[in-house]
């Protein structure tokens, strides 16, 4: 005997299932039952509604049927599907988490997933596995055994603290313009030209560049950055030794800062990073008289991110660099007008990180940091 269910939908529930249909981005299969269900309260038959909807009698069958038997706030869900049974058990997936976590065979650089269901097959019990299965229950688990990170842990001890209290101070000097603080780094970049002409965007064309290019070798940048005032200066040079360090510093000294007492430089810990590289470059009378204006502060091994000029460099980076240049004279020009137009805009780097807020929340890293404070306390 086929049953017959009737559809009366309440005033409340008319205009929630209008308001779920005239919503759009839901399922399709949702929006029909919405629709089989607002026509049949307007009393249509079977045979009316699913020409008008676009689907079966049966469909409209069974979504009347879900409407009488279930509580309105699921009539429009889907029923819960059985699916096949889980190819692995817990245990046997813990296995295969575990052989992905360790080092790939002899021979191999990195796990893959072929390789890891054959091995995982041949310490287990399990007949066979498909590569499919092995990367559905890694993504469920997060795995990716074939990506790494590099990553570096500094050494945080009362040189690291020395150091960073060190550079912070500078940070939160007020300015002087007879001892100016600037931050100094180099960053490398490749001179990649076209191997053919590109063609410009127009009304609805994207612009277009080859995927070839050559590559036409390599220069190093040296980036200047005032801490205190909205000065930057990007000098281009072959290479970055200590000849090209040592004319960077008495850059700074005769050209950049003629009338300081003294230059607190910034900088990293890199091996041309040293008053010997002036002594190895100029006469000792001329090393001299620019060391003799010239103080070095060294941020901390591993902790670049307290260089202020890594900012902006990245800075560099997107709104002058992201593209290709493959002339050397063709960069000089685009980094004169770059560096030109961000000094006249006044840009500078507003620094937040102090002294007080690292030893707020740095002091736990450091057990005799932490120790002294809880004796002060």
């Amino acid at each position: 005997m086929h049953v017959k269910y009737i559809v009366e939908l309440t005033e409340e529930e008319r205009q929630a299932l209008r308001a779920f249909v005239n919503q759009g981005s839901k399922l399709a299969r949702k929006v029909k039952r919405a629709q089989i269900l607002l026509a049949a309260d307007q009393g249509y038959r079977d045979r009316d509604i699913a020409e008008l909807v676009g689907v079966g009698t049966s469909t409209v069958y069974r979504s009347k049927k879900r409407f009488v038997e279930r509580a309105f706030e699921v009539v429009l869900d889907d029923d819960p599907r059985p699916g096949a049974a889980r190819k692995l058990s817990g245990q046997e997936e813990a296995l295969l988490v575990a052989t992905a976590c360790s080092k790939p065979p002899q021979g191999r650089a990195r796990w893959t997933m072929q390789l890891l269901a054959d091995a995982f097959v041949a310490m287990s019990e399990v007949a066979s596995l498909s590569d499919e299965t092995v990367r559905r229950r890694l993504r469920e688990k997060k795995i990716k055994p074939w990506q790494e990170k590099m990553w570096c842990i500094p050494t945080v001890d009362a040189e690291y603290v020395a150091r960073m209290e060190d550079v912070l101070e500078l940070y939160a000097e007020e300015p002087q313009s007879n001892r100016p603080v600037v931050c100094f780094d180099e960053s490398p970049v490749q001179l990649i030209g076209e191997t053919r002409v590109p063609i410009p965007a127009a009304a609805g064309k994207p612009a277009r560049i080859d995927y070839e290019y050559r590559r036409n070798g390599t220069a190093n940048l040296f980036v200047f950055l005032d801490a205190h005032k909205p000065w930057r200066h990007v000098k281009a040079t072959e290479r970055r030794g200590s000849k090209d360090f040592a004319e960077c510093m008495r850059d700074l000294v005769d050209i950049h800062y003629p009338e300081a007492e003294c230059i607190r430089v910034v900088l990293d810990n890199l091996s041309t990073h040293t008053a010997a590289a002036l002594y190895r470059t100029f006469p000792p009378a001329e090393a001299r008289r620019v060391l003799k204006r010239i103080e070095f502060h060294f941020v901390p091994k591993h902790a670049s991110w307290l260089n202020m000029v890594e900012i902006e460099i990245g800075v560099m980076k997107k709104q002058c660099l992201d593209r290709r240049i493959g002339e050397r004279d063709v960069l000089c020009r685009e980094l004169a007008v770059w560096e030109q137009a961000r000094n006249d805009s006044g840009a500078h780097i507003e620094w937040l990180f102090t002294v007080h807020k690292a030893r707020k929340k740095m002091g736990r890293a450091y057990p005799e940091l932490q120790q002294a404070q809880n004796v002060a306390a």
